[in-house]
């Protein structure tokens, strides 16, 4: 009861000291003269443009509303104010060259259904049905049981099973799964020993880095994936996603292990793991599990199939509903926030875009007198550093679009360091690095609702993944790249 009066009270004054000042920003750079930016040729629509993005930015880093709120919010304020069914008196009555480039109401409501949105709905689909039909915990046996009883190795199995799992699904969804299965493991253990800390930690640090392992793994992934393919159109296949990250993922985790044995040591020696639950394997399992093998093989092999990655994302859709593995009831557990914050970002770097705004700023800042590899090695300390305090997702949608509009005005500059792939997928890279902080990520957080890691734990430990993670993964894309 105390916990919930006090949540309201932060919301209450999120609302009533944070919403003004952002409103008065927002209403300041939306009236203040164009020259006020010191970008030449600065349009109507482009300024409004530079003022919805500060809003959302502002928005999703102080959480004044439900992060996915304020993605659906500015979505309504572009299509009321720049797009090309905006308000009449939105438009102007002005010169066409001052009042700037519209953008089309259909592309920004298209976001909603986007290729990406598509494809993280199949792997949602896919989450569910195998939770449905115990695979999710079939799994989780089968792959713990090589790891035996000794306590290092019973962690080493939670991160590698958790990180494995976090690539195909949520990382809140695979944290919470496995912290239900932690749960009994560390009532048996010594109540001063440190492998009960160690045990709770390995559950964010292996979400958060197996999420890195495909396009699908966590949102930040997708919303690269969409830009690199639909707006610079590199061809970055999902098993050329997997072929660099998921190796490095595996590294990471074994990385993971050491320094969480070296910090908090097992007093216990042996763990006796038990995991619970699954069902009886019906016709409803079998075919889960095959369409589940097929879906990964297919996303796999991409490459050699035809097979769009988001296509193929269609038929675990087609299949579960069709046989009803899947209902109308299953679909409410769809994480449909998650698939409207992705769609606001789309929407914001589709405003940035199609205005001109990005073509812009780009010229207007001296990147070609930056050395490349400074442009780069900024973008991922950036991206890391304000993941850690707002949303994984919240962060790629700032960044992204900004760091595709770099791209293209450096062109064949950023080459020799990977070009725009390194670039981008570098920066998304860090965002899920990011992990200092209970409020850093979901994962984080359900870690930190045990009572056994603190805050000082938390810290210690992000910084130095986050910092090890950081130069291997920038070593990896310089040296073997994309």
């Amino acid at each position: 009861m105390t916990q919930s009066v006090s949540k309201e009270k932060k919301i209450s004054k999120k609302l009533t000291v944070m919403l003004p000042i952002i409103l008065a920003i927002t209403l300041f750079l939306w009236l203040v003269p164009a020259s006020f930016f010191g970008i030449d040729g600065l349009t109507v629509v482009e300024q409004r443009t530079i003022a919805i993005f500060v809003f959302a930015a502002l928005m999703w880093m102080f959480e004044v509303i439900p992060t996915w709120t304020t993605s659906v919010l500015i979505i309504v304020i572009m299509l009321l104010t720049i797009s090309d069914s905006s308000f009449s008196f939105m438009k102007g009555s002005g010169i066409p060259s001052e009042m700037g480039t519209f953008v089309s109401y259909k592309s920004i409501l298209a976001t909603f259904a986007d290729p990406v949105i598509m494809l993280f709905l199949g792997g949602f689909i896919l989450a569910i049905a195998s939770t449905k039909v115990g695979l999710d915990v079939q799994l989780a046996r089968v792959m713990m049981k090589p790891f035996g009883k000794r306590s290092e190795f019973v962690l080493l199995g939670f991160l590698i099973v958790i990180g494995t799992f976090s690539m195909f699904m949520s990382n809140t969804a695979t944290a919470a799964m496995m912290l239900t299965f932690l749960a009994p493991i560390l009532k048996t253990l010594p109540p001063d020993g440190k492998g009960r800390i160690a045990l709770a930690l390995a559950i964010p640090i292996a979400a958060n880095i197996g999420g890195i392992g495909t396009p699908i793994g966590t949102p930040p992934n997708g919303i690269a994936f969409q830009y690199l393919n639909d707006s610079l159109h590199l061809d970055v296949g999902f098993g050329d996603w997997m072929l660099r990250m998921v190796p490095y993922v595996y590294v990471m985790l074994f990385i993971a292990w050491f320094l969480l044995l070296k910090l908090y040591p097992f007093k216990q020696k042996t763990i006796e793991l038990k995991i619970e639950g699954g069902h009886e394997r019906t016709w409803q399992t079998y075919v889960v599990w095959i369409t589940f093998a097929v879906t990964i093989l297919l996303w796999i092999t991409e490459g050699i199939t035809g097979l769009n990655s988001n296509v193929v994302a269609m038929i675990p859709v087609g299949v579960f509903c069709t046989t009803g593995i899947i209902t109308k009831d299953d679909l409410k557990e769809i994480n449909w926030s998650v698939l409207w914050m992705v769609a606001g970002g789309f929407a914001l770097g589709l405003a940035l875009t199609n205005t001109g705004l990005a073509e812009h700023l780009v010229t207007s800042i001296p990147f070609g007198e930056w050395l490349p590899v400074v442009v780069i090695l900024v973008s991922g300390f950036i991206g890391y550093f304000i993941s850690n305090f707002i949303s994984n997702t919240a962060a790629a949608s700032l960044i992204v679009p900004i760091l595709c509009a770099v791209s293209v005005g450096m062109g064949e500059i950023l080459d020799p360091v990977g070009g725009a792939k390194t670039l981008v997928i570098g920066a998304v890279l860090c965002t899920s690095l990011a992990m200092l902080f209970p409020i850093s990520t979901p994962p984080n957080a359900l870690a930190h609702s045990t009572g056994l890691v603190t805050t000082k734990d938390m810290t210690k430990v992000g910084l130095l993944i986050g910092v090890i993670g950081y130069v291997l993964g920038y070593l990896l894309l310089f040296f073997i790249g994309f």
